[in-house]
This record gives structure tokens, sequence and C-alpha cells, in this order.
């Protein structure tokens, strides 16, 4: 460390004053960090993604005395994610059909309204990126639309026609296939500006035939691509030889569809990397795959790797690294270290130091069980952190099922699990039940963790939803027939898996088909099996024809019954175990209720701290209205994406699918303020300051809102949304 130069972002009052630091200087300091953290002009407030606010005026003494100031209806009844940019005193938001709508922060008044014009719902929808020159006259906003970088003059909205050709940059080019084969590329998260380059990450589809998860930096001033990453190595780069020969010509994944930090002193990207495709079922990808569910240390400016640390060698789990590293500055073992914390599917957290990629507690590598299917080679051990401790629970037996379930339904549940396989952690999915905990939707998700870089704490919060995974043979669809006797073996090829061969899913993560023809229009059905939606992925390899059956047997299922879709079609046979197409339901296991099966809490926040590694305390966060009102709360919420805010004032922010935002003490975990909204959120809540005055702002727009909400037949699933940008504040003077 050298004295007197503000390198000393994160470090507490006691700490540097015993490092030989003046008051003067710390001052200073302080002064930096609180510019650092006082806006919220990035996704998650700042380069590193802290989602961390140094503001003040609201705190653990006066939150109580929060009130509404402005809301602002988004005027459709779509669910939004939309984490609001707040530049000056203009604030961009996502609303009005997939417009970007420009708000004035202080009073929710719209300025103007550039529709996006989607085709098939594929939107940038959880950030936008900003940008501007030096002297502040050329100001952008930056997304992604339909596979495509866009920009808009972030004066007016128009669309910046002289960026890439005719104003648009084709993300499925440069990716070594055939441009037309990759029907989805692009993630629904920003990237980060360094400089004038825009670092991007995709979300490729979760199928065999997935496109390659490249880390790519684009010129934001012509779009021209300056630098590639692959994440699955070409030939003569490090990690090629942890896949088969030429496996980026085919293999896809490893890709970066979460958030990733930027460390703008050191120069540096840190990249979290998702599993190889397909999710559950490797044969064709022998090897640990480098650089799947990966920590990348790229340098921003180059592209160049300067570190990396893999999670998880070969996954067939799907336990991507789904949050956004975040930046701290540590004691450890007696020294200051700038570290990079991020957390997991798995419920594990990872800390390492920052220039370096050293960790900053052993990990182990630990046998795992062995798969038992054909071709499958899975790694014979995988990681494990001694420290900080799991923030989820990491196994499901009968000992684990939750209080309320039916006691038919509860019988049922012992016997299934029973006959399953169950090994813990990292048992490999099988051709038998196979019991997954975690499960791949559960432990931490996007937006799910957050930082206080002043004393070095860490906060994540964590998904408790077990999963049971089967692998199925997908057999080969059939390609004569009537349309409804194609798509209904489309349907079972594709579909079944997870919405079952009756079509009525698994409410509340899998919803029913069966209705789907009164609830969603041919187009919108037609862009959710193109782009996926929520938690189902982009069935984007299947072109018009197929769509085209598919709607046809969702219309008139009654014309195609089952002896006439399987009449003819050979069963599927495993001859040849690296080309063999096995595929698994998500899995969730939820009850009649569209409760989870295990007993709660669903969802805990966990505050960690980071200079020690040990567990500060961990709460339920969240309740499920209709067990409330009976009484029984500390569950947690109900399936939730939940993306809390720290502030200096001593505060979590966070919302979720009950309806309700609630402010915590950062301190102990204890709810100090809660108040219910329009709607459910899955988003991250902004905080900025205008006008002297500090505002707390939320999306109240996700599409679910309580479980009922999703349980076909209940009067409830058809309620309509009614979804607003809702800010908060104390009382004006």
């Amino acid at each position: 460390m050298q004295r007197g130069k503000c390198s000393t972002r994160g470090w507490s009052l006691s700490v540097l004053l015993a490092g030989g630091l003046t008051f003067s200087t710390i001052a200073a300091c302080a002064q930096v960090n609180a510019q650092a953290y006082s806006t919220w002009r990035e996704y998650g407030g700042s380069p590193d993604g802290a989602q961390y606010s140094s503001l003040t005026q609201i705190n653990r003494n006066n939150v109580g005395k929060l009130q509404p100031a402005w809301t602002f209806s988004t005027g459709d009844a779509r669910g939004y994610v939309f984490n609001p940019l707040v530049i000056g005193r203009t604030m961009y938001v996502l609303a009005h059909d997939n417009s970007v709508v420009a708000l004035d922060a202080a009073t929710g008044k719209e300025l103007w309204s550039q529709p996006l014009h989607a085709k098939t719902l594929l939107i940038t929808n959880r950030g936008l990126n900003y940008w501007q020159s030096q002297d502040g006259k050329d100001r952008r906003l930056i997304l992604s639309v339909d596979n495509a970088l866009e920009e808009l003059d972030a004066n007016t909205g128009k669309p910046i026609e002289n960026f890439g050709v005719n104003g648009r940059v084709d993300l499925r080019e440069g990716l070594g296939r055939k441009p037309e084969s990759l029907t989805l590329v692009q993630s629904y998260n920003p990237g980060r500006i360094y400089g004038d380059l825009l670092i991007l990450g995709s979300a490729t589809n979760e199928e065999y035939a997935s496109g390659p998860g490249d880390i790519r930096a684009y010129n934001v001033l012509t779009g021209k691509l300056t630098w590639t990453f692959h994440t699955i190595p070409h030939p003569g780069e490090p990690g090629y030889e942890t896949w088969p020969k030429d496996a980026w010509k085919s293999v896809g994944g490893a890709n970066d569809w979460s958030s990733m930090a930027l460390d703008e002193k050191r120069g540096i990207v840190f990249v979290p990397t998702a599993s190889p495709k397909y999710n559950f079922y490797g044969a064709n990808r022998p090897g640990k795959n480098l650089y799947g569910d990966s920590l990348l240390a790229l340098n921003a400016q180059t592209g160049k790797l300067i570190w990396y640390y893999q999670m998880v060698h070969h996954d067939i789990w799907d336990y991507d690294n789904a949050t956004t590293p975040q930046l701290l500055t540590v004691r450890h073992n007696g020294r200051m270290v700038d570290a990079v914390v991020v957390s997991n599917k798995e419920g594990f957290v990872w800390a390492f130091e920052r220039a370096t990629g050293k960790p900053l507690w052993p990990i182990e590598e630990r046998p795992v069980p062995k798969s038992d299917m054909p071709g499958e080679e899975t790694w014979p051990t995988q990681p494990f952190p001694t420290k900080p401790a799991p923030f989820a629970r990491q196994s499901f037996t009968a000992n684990d099922l939750s209080p309320y379930l039916e006691p038919a339904e509860r019988e049922s549940l012992l016997k299934q699990m029973a006959a399953a396989r169950n090994n813990g952690l990292f048992t490999p999915p099988s051709t038998t039940d196979t019991v997954e905990m975690p499960g791949n939707n559960g432990g931490a998700n996007f937006g799910g963790s957050a930082i206080d870089p002043v004393h070095g704490y860490f906060y994540v919060v964590s998904k408790d939803l077990p999963a049971m995974l089967k692998l199925t043979l997908a057999a080969e669809p059939l390609k004569t027939g009537t349309p409804e006797v194609r798509g209904r073996s489309l349907y079972e090829a594709n579909c079944s898996l997870c919405h079952g061969a009756d079509r009525a899913g698994k409410p509340p993560a899998i919803p029913p088909l069966a209705d789907i023809n009164s609830r969603l229009s041919s187009d919108e059905i037609r862009k959710t099996i193109h782009s996926g939606k929520g938690a189902m992925p982009s069935f984007a390899q299947l072109g018009d024809p197929q769509i085209d059956a598919l709607l046809a047997y969702f219309a008139h299922p009654e014309r195609a019954p089952e002896t006439a879709a399987t009449e003819s079609q050979a069963k599927p046979v495993a001859t040849d175990p690296i080309n063999a197409h096995y595929r698994s339901s998500f899995g969730f296991m939820f009850a009649e209720s569209g409760l989870p099966v295990i007993a709660p809490p669903w969802t805990t926040l966990t505050a960690y701290d980071m200079n020690s590694g040990e567990i500060r305390w961990q709460i339920p966060l969240g309740e499920v209205p209709e067990l409330a009102a009976k009484g029984i709360k500390n569950t947690g919420s109900h399936f939730p994406k939940v993306n809390p805010v720290v502030t200096a004032g001593g505060l979590i922010f966070a919302g979720s699918r009950d309806r309700k935002v609630r402010a915590l003490d950062s301190a102990t975990g204890k709810v100090l303020w809660e108040t219910e909204v329009g709607a459910a959120m899955d988003g991250m809540p902004a905080i900025y300051e205008v006008d002297g005055r500090q505002y707390v702002v939320f999306c109240a727009a996700a599409r679910s809102t309580t479980h009922t909400h999703a349980i076909p037949g209940h009067p409830a699933s058809q309620e309509p949304i009614h979804g607003a940008y809702v800010a908060f504040a104390l009382p004006a003077h």
C-alpha cells in the first residue's frame, strides 16, 4: 500500500488508521468512495456491479417514514424485471410494450418513449448501458434487440443510424458458425462499458445446437468488434485440450448470461460463465470443458486471459455461475487484500485475490459420484471451498419434506425419493430419477448478491428448491402426417419432459399448456418458443414449419390422439452415445399447492463478513401471503429472484414476488420497513438523489405474483398485471 494514495476503497476506519493513513487522507478517500457509489448510472449501480449506494439520507433511523413519491405505469400487461438507469435527473426504464422510456427521476413524468420493435421479444430486459463522450455532448444508450446491438440518443431516444450497419450490429456474426443457424445469442443483461468499449456476454440456448459463449468487446462509436475471448478454446489456445478435437465448431454454451464486474483501476473485467451445453448430458464433450463454469479475469482492453478458476468440471447439472462477481477490499491474514467474490447455483461463495486469482481460503478437490450413463465421463473430483460455509442447503432427503404437504402427496414423494438416486451434491443425472439439491434453478441467481465495500460484507439470496432429474433419449419427431400429429410428436420430443404428457405443467415454475390458446396469441406462443422466457429455454432450433405444427396441435389436440402421433415412430436407441440427444426436464419439485416440497425457508438472505469468511447472520426473506394470513411466517418468499441493494445508511432494500418491498437492517437482517405494491418483483431497485432528495425505485411488474396466480383454475390465475415503477422517498420538507 502506498501512503497517501486513495487505493483504500472498502476499508473501515479502524483498518485505515491501523495502516498509518491520516484523517485528511481518509476523508479524501471517503469522498472518492461516495462519488463512486452515489449514482445509478450502470446495471447494479456501478461498473463493479456492487449493488451498493453510498447515500445516507434514508437510513435505519428514519426508513419507517418512507412514502410513495411517484408511480409510473408500464402501460401494458408484460412482465418486467428492469433495473432503472439514472443519469442526472433523467431515468430510463422499459415500459409501453417494450419501449425505452425516459422519465423525470424526481416526478416520474414521461419525457419521451422509443419503441424497440423486437420481432422475437429478444431485448436486454434487465438493464441498459450508458456511454458519453468526454465533453458530454455525445450521450448514448446501448442495448440488444433481436440478436443485434442498437444505440439510442440518450437525449431524444432516436436511433443512432451511423452505428454499425444502418444502426445495427449483428451479434450472430463472428462466432465461427453460420449466423442464420444461431437464433439466440444475446443476453438479457447489459454488458460493461470500459472507455469506448462495450464488453458483452451472451445467453446461448440450452440445447445441443447452442452457439458458443464467446466474450466480446465492441467499439461504442462504430460497432466494430475489437476483441474476442473464446470460452470454448480454438486450436492453439490454452484449454483446447480440455475438450474433444474441434469442439468449438459444434459445442455451445460456457457463456456469461448473468453480469460481469469491472475493476476500472486495474483494467480487469471479471466474467462468470455458465455450463457447456447440453446442460445435463455431456458424452459429446468429455474433459474438464474449460472455460465453462469459471470465473475469468480478462484484460478489459485486449480480452487476454489474466487468470481463471473453474468451479465445476464437466458440468452436467446446470450449475452456472449466475451472479455478478463483486469487488471488495478485506483484511485477510493480517494484510489488506483486493478480492473478488462470486456465488453460484451450488450454494458456495468463492473468494480470490483480484490480481492473481489465488483463493483466500483453501479449495479442496473431493471425489464425487460417477455417472452410469452410456458414454458419459464425469470428472472424478469437484472443487469444494473450505470457507466460507455454504449459504444454501446442499442435500434433500425424506427428512426434509415440507410439513405443508397433503398426506397422499407425502406418501407418493416418499416412494419416489426412496427409488431415486440421491448421493448428495453432484449426483449425476441418469435414466432413473435423480435428486439434485440445490436444484438447477436454486442457490444463487442473477442479481442475487450485493456488497458493503466499506466493511467488507457480502450478502447473497438463496432459493432452496430441489429438482428431480431424469434423462430420456429424445425420439425423432414425425415428418409425415397431419400438422396436428406432427405437432404432437414435436411436443413429445421437445416439451413433454417439462410440461408433461397431459400439458398440465408444474405451476408455478412450469405453466400449463392445455389452455395456452386462451392465454396467448399465436404470435406470442411463436416468440416464446423461439426465444425462451423465464425458466423456459429457447427452442431456436425449431423452424417455422415445426412451430406451425406445434401451434396446430395446441389449437386442436383432439386431432392428434396418442396412437396416431406414435404410429410408425421408431423407438429411440442410443447406439452412439456421443451423438445421442438425452434430455431432462428441469425437474423443479413443487407440491400440488404450488409450493416447494422441501421444508421452508424457501428463500434466505445470508450476510458474510469476508474479512473472516464467517456468516454474520441468515434470515428467511419474504413470505407466502396465503400462509402468512394463517399465521405461518418465516417461510421466505416463493420461487424468487430477489435482487438486493445495500446502502451506507445501514439498509438492504429488496422486493420479491410476495408483492412487498422491504428495508432490512444490514447489521441484523431485521425488517425495519415494508409495504405492499401492485405486483410482484424480480428486478433490482435503483437508489439515487435528485435535488438533494434520495429516492428508491422498484420495478413492480413481474409476471407472477404468488404461487396461486400460476395454478390453473384458481380464480386469481387470470388476474391482470398492474405493472409500475414505484419510487419511495422521505416526506418532502
